[in-house]
């Protein structure tokens, strides 16, 4: 697997602890329809959250969130769509983006929320 992979896949799983003992309950971690994906699918407080999660080590330049493009978001809201078709009890949904700074000795999360491009 490449780096880059498992970078992502590690980040996926801090990711899900972080938002377990924030009181999110994680309903669904990498949903997929036909080319997209959801990292993850939660709910806090009869509210549905898509969440797409970033991770880059603390030796790359930048933050996590700035891979988040338009055309990166639109493919979320394409995978968004058919989940709430295929579970149209959800009525209240929010988008959000958490990005992770692998950090030495913790890792460093910030969760955008509410996010729309």
């Amino acid at each position: 697997m490449a780096l880059h992979n498992q970078l992502g896949k590690d980040g996926e799983k801090l990711a899900e602890e972080y938002l377990l003992k924030k009181g999110y309950e994680i309903l669904h971690r990498n949903w997929r329809y036909s080319f997209y994906e959801i990292d993850i699918i939660a709910r806090r407080n009869k509210l549905l959250h898509i969440i797409e999660v970033k991770t880059l080590s603390a030796s790359s330049p930048g933050y996590p969130e700035d891979s988040v493009t338009k055309r990166k978001f639109k493919r979320l809201l394409l995978a968004a769509d058919e989940f709430l078709y295929q579970h149209p009890e959800y009525r209240h949904v929010q988008y959000d983006i958490l990005s992770i700074t692998l950090r030495h000795p913790e890792p460093e999360f910030f969760l955008i929320e509410d996010v729309y491009l």
